[in-house]
């Protein structure tokens, strides 16, 4: 039956630290409640979803990195670059739509992929987002004061004690305005916000309403300033009102930097929003000291958290250019758009088919265990059950480490063809989405990198192409796995056109991650590799999953029942 002990004991040093990487949580369920936590108001419906949406996305994209991008990336072809960044955001709205109603909880892509791929991917990517949030605030934080220097009569207009200084010694331009403007928003977070009232249904609509929203605005945005100014003489901290003010229509200049303002601010605040509710949901899973994972009893909010957060988005933005951080925010979005595409296709064909279980129902599921060792009735109903594919795990009971045989017909039900078919079904798919993401990494790299040699470059090409078109071929004709029709809440959106949509969406995200350029990712692999560290000497030792025992899935039901009755 496959209960399976994750103790590190007597599987060593390199044994355990693997497994650690590998071990998967169960999705939050009606059986499944955070034991000792206050949890979060749930108020949120579809037009609050999608006006948060937009304000968080609308404000820094356009009012701030419009100039940065157009000046240093992707010149005159902007709306384009932005369309082809709409497009891989819609390929992963789909797939995240997909998880949000199955899986809905805080913690967004960690959740997901702490559930479907694995706790190491799964601390790597909340550890990018951690980054991804606070840079992102930051940098929204230093878009605004630009702006407000406009209404005082020009860029350094500001009063002194709020204008931008410049330090000789150590070559920075720190900007007070962006840090108070952060410990208010940070205020105002703390005072309370609610996450969603009916997830399943309302975040995909919420997702697809701003996502279609975001794009047009953005392309159009890029069409009218290209046709006003040429990209290189776009000012990166104010580029769409000083194209206006250069060009007499000082009216609308105003207009325009006033609904700047706005725009930032509300951006600054969904901006700060999702971190803390990252912070807590890693805090929950025992990776984090639990300090970020208290909720207030009144405002229903991960406090510490929050102030954490805007401690650490305040410091940044007093200290940091805009054109620093611009490139750093988008790793932790791209990381978690592939990552949610690749938890599609697990989900789709080779879904988790043990859930962890604390080790304080050990005696439950011992119990449980010996009922269908002693218990004729209910092997054969089990045995039927692998017959009828509706189960592929083998009735064998792993306990600590040592296998439990069950009786002979059992072994012989269960080395049956269509078990092993199944078992090497699941084999099958899970190389090929393995394949497949390779094949995407070394097509994308070879095909950015022009310093390659030609023959190396056109041999990674070939590889990866055809590990990413076998990779299409084979995931398109082999099944899907039956269990993913009770993978978590059902009921909810499902994805269309897998595994070409999720594949496509890896291709994309990972040739826009390639592309961020060396400077970006040094940057980066130093918050990762300092994270690396986190993990190891507290993370890896205290998560939740430390003692955990895997039961299959098939036998969550009958255990939760067990357990509820030996309470009652």
């Amino acid at each position: 039956m496959g209960f399976i002990a994750d103790s590190q004991k007597g599987v060593g040093l390199w044994g355990g630290c693997v497994r650690s990487l590998v071990r998967r949580k169960q999705v939050d369920s009606a059986h499944v409640k955070v034991k000792g936590h206050h949890q979060l108001a749930k108020e949120l419906s579809v037009p609050h979803l999608i006006v948060i949406g937009i304000g968080s996305t609308i404000g820094a994209g356009v009012y701030i990195l419009v100039g940065t991008v157009a000046r240093e990336h992707s010149g005159p072809a902007l709306a384009i670059s932005f369309l082809i960044a709409g497009v891989a955001a819609a390929l992963s709205a789909f797939c995240y739509a997909e998880l949000a109603s199955r899986c809905p909880s805080a913690g967004s892509a960690y959740h997901y992929s702490y559930i479907c791929i694995g706790e190491g991917v799964a601390w790597l990517i909340g550890w990018a987002l951690v980054l991804e949030y606070t840079i992102g605030g930051s940098a929204v934080a230093r878009g605004i004061s630009p702006n407000l220097a406009f209404f005082f009569g020009g860029p350094n207009s500001l009063p002194g004690f709020l204008a931008r200084q410049h330090i000789p010694g150590l070559d920075i331009v720190v900007d007070p305005v962006a840090s108070i403007l952060v410990f208010i928003v940070t205020g105002l977070l703390c005072v309370g916000i609610k996450e969603v009232k009916n997830p399943q249904r309302d975040l995909p609509l919420g997702i697809g309403f701003t996502l279609a929203t975001c794009c047009t605005l953005y392309m159009l945005v890029s069409v009218v300033i290209l046709g006003l100014v040429p990209y290189y003489a776009m000012n990166p901290d104010t580029p769409i009102s000083s194209v206006f003010a250069e060009h007499g229509v000082h009216w609308a200049a105003y207009i325009i930097t006033s609904g700047a303002v706005m725009a930032l601010c509300s951006a600054l605040m969904g901006s700060l929003l999702p971190q803390p509710r990252i912070l807590m949901a890693m805090a929950r899973d025992g990776l984090l000291p639990s300090f970020f994972s208290d909720v207030n009893k009144n405002t229903q909010v991960p406090v510490k958290s929050t102030l954490a957060t805007g401690i650490g988005a305040a410091t940044l933005a007093f200290f940091m250019d805009v054109d620093q951080l611009a490139g750093m925010v988008s790793v932790g979005t791209l990381l978690a758009f592939t990552m949610v595409a690749i938890s599609v296709l697990i989900l789709r064909y080779v879904p988790p088919d043990e859930v962890p279980f604390p080790s304080s129902l050990q005696d439950t599921i011992d119990s449980v265990a010996l009922q269908y060792d002693l218990n004729g009735q209910d092997i054969n109903c089990e045995t039927s059950e692998i017959d009828a594919g509706t189960s592929s795990t083998l009735p064998m009971l792993h306990k600590n480490n040592a296998a439990v045989d069950y009786p002979e017909i059992v072994q012989q039900e269960a080395q049956g063809n269509f078990v092993l078919k199944e078992e090497n079904r699941r084999k099958i798919a899970g190389w090929t989405i393995a394949f497949t993401c390779t094949g995407a990494f070394l097509l994308t790299y070879a095909a950015t990198d022009l310093n390659l040699p030609r023959p190396v470059r056109f041999t990674m090409c070939g590889v990866g192409g055809a590990l990413l078109l076998f990779g299409l071929i084979v995931l398109t004709l082999v099944e899907q796995d039956d269990a993913r029709h009770s993978f978590g809440h059902s009921g909810g959106f499902i994805c269309p056109f897998v595994p070409l949509l999720p594949i496509f969406c890896i291709l994309i995200n990972t040739y826009l991650l390639i592309n961020l350029g060396a400077a970006t990712w040094a940057r980066v692999s130093v918050w990762l590799l300092i994270g690396v560290f986190v993990y190891a000497l507290y993370g890896r030792t205290h998560s939740s999953l430390l003692d955990a025992v895997y039961v299959p899935v098939a036998h969550a039901d009958r255990i939760h029942r067990s357990s509820v009755d030996i309470l009652a």
